[in-house]
């Protein structure tokens, strides 16, 4: 074990970029993820801002500090910024690229609302609106492109159709503007999760923006439920279907296959915990078995023998529950387990609810969790080997019940997910546990973004090549 400040494992990602490349502004970073995959495709990163001082400390430190010691991303208010405040030197003009806060239009954000009382609707939320200012500096400085993520909920909110409604904006500025949803399992993410993108290209530069054909499929054929909705999604003059590939695609990663080379953390029940601070450092459990495994090992650079980012959650009663769940059972399978336990427990100390209630509460309070099963059926869900994982949410910075380990009794670790959400091994939380889940449970996954990002470079290199053709 070693602790990730005295060891030189990890090696600095190329700061070489491609000279004839706008350079990227970062709006509502988050950690990094959306602007760690334009890095990847030979993008410059800029600048870039978030409200959160811990994602724009990760932010920075992955984009700018770990590759040249220079340039960081801001923590503030976007509102209190104009496009002057991100210009720097960069001949070959901007991109900016972003994801507004989504918590307005997502269901779990208007649920959460909601449950903070009259008013605290999901219409009445500012965030609803600061999509306004993330185009506000888009067209202060001029952007050659945007990029815009969020939610598919977008669609609907309220009257609204956001992304349409942007797209229509930027048609008036001078930009060709579409949108689409993606699902990142169709671009080689572990992970079914689905999010909106605007692409939207200055007129001048004479190409239609695209969206990059999908790189894995669904081996069962089982729909994505975007996919059913393409047909109302259709009758929008914007929106565009991402290109099908037409070669034979490698089926969706699946969570074994992301996760099974990272070091043992928890192996039974009976462990004892221990607290890894994100910062130490451990080795892998095995050499990589698959291309997503070295992929997540050599993308920053020189391949890794140690990884950093094994805190988890220290849930004692709980483990015991985990242990004897079967792959994708939820909290009504968690609670039957428990009442189990329960049970057996009563039997050994001959105690009824009725003949020792007070002794009955106290092994009911040390078995069984205490949560409604109509509203947390849901939120408890063990992870299946062989299938992509479901959506990654934020709320991972509360509990990973959401996100239980599949062969170890335990919810996932920060670097798991991580792997989950596709950030490489050498991608650093210099942050609490709490912020990390909620910072990758808040980010695009780097893959996804780079599938994009290098969909947008090919269509500018494509213009390129026909300005040196017309001179």
């Amino acid at each position: 074990m070693k602790n990730v400040d005295t060891l030189q494992t990890y090696s600095k990602k190329s700061s070489i970029r491609s000279s004839s490349l706008p350079q990227v502004i970062d709006l509502f970073s988050g950690c990094g993820g959306l602007a760690y995959g334009f890095q990847s495709a030979g993008f410059s990163i800029g600048n870039g801002i978030d409200l959160s001082p811990s994602a724009v400390k990760t932010a920075s430190y992955n984009l700018h500090w770990k590759i040249n010691g220079d340039g960081q991303h801001i923590a503030g208010d976007i509102t209190k910024f104009n496009g002057n405040d991100f210009i720097a030197d960069s001949p070959n003009g901007y991109i900016v690229i972003g994801g507004p806060p989504c918590q307005a239009y997502s269901q779990i954000g208007r649920g959460k609302l909601r449950s903070l009382g009259k008013g605290r609707d999901h219409l009445s939320d500012s965030r609803g609106m600061l999509y306004m200012d993330f185009l506000r500096v888009a067209l202060e400085v001029d952007a050659r492109a945007i990029v815009m993520e969020n939610v598919p909920e977008a669609v609907n909110y309220g009257e609204q159709n956001i992304p349409e409604e942007v797209c229509e904006r930027l048609d008036k500025e001078g930009y060709h503007a579409r949108w689409s949803i993606l699902n990142s399992a169709d671009y080689g993410v572990p992970q079914t999760r689905e999010r909106l993108f605007v692409i939207a290209i200055k007129k001048s530069e004479g190409v239609i923006p695209r969206f990059p054909a999908q790189t894995h499929y669904s081996a069962d054929c089982r729909a994505n439920s975007y996919k059913l909705r393409l047909a109302k999604l259709r009758e929008y003059p914007h929106y565009i279907v991402p290109e099908e590939s037409s070669k034979q695609l490698p089926p969706w990663i699946s969570v074994q296959e992301a996760l099974s080379d990272l070091p043992r953390l928890f192996p039974t029940a009976d462990s004892r915990y221990r607290l890894y601070e994100l910062n130490i450092l451990l080795k892998y459990a095995s050499p990589p078995s698959n291309d997503y495994q070295q992929k997540m090992r050599h993308w920053g650079g020189e391949p890794l023998e140690y990884v950093s980012g094994h805190g988890y959650r220290k849930t004692l009663r709980d483990y015991r529950i985990f242990e004897k769940m079967n792959p994708e059972d939820n909290y009504i399978q968690a609670i039957e387990i428990a009442e189990a336990f329960l049970e057996q427990a009563c039997a050994a100390e001959n105690v009824t609810e009725d003949t020792n209630p007070e002794r009955y509460i106290e092994l009911k309070k040390k078995y069984v969790p205490p949560y409604d099963t109509d509203k947390f059926k849901d939120k408890w869900k063990r992870l299946s080997l062989d299938k992509p994982s479901h959506t990654l949410v934020a709320h991972l910075s509360v509990d990973t019940y959401s996100h239980i380990h599949p062969w170890e009794p335990r919810g996932i670790s920060v670097r798991e997910a991580a792997r989950l959400q596709s950030f490489p091994d050498d991608f650093i939380f210099q942050c609490t546990m709490g912020d990390a889940f909620k910072q990758i449970g808040n980010a695009v996954p780097p893959l996804l973004s780079n599938a994009i990002a290098n969909e947008l470079k090919n269509l500018l290199a494509k213009k390129d090549q026909l300005a040196e053709v017309n001179v």
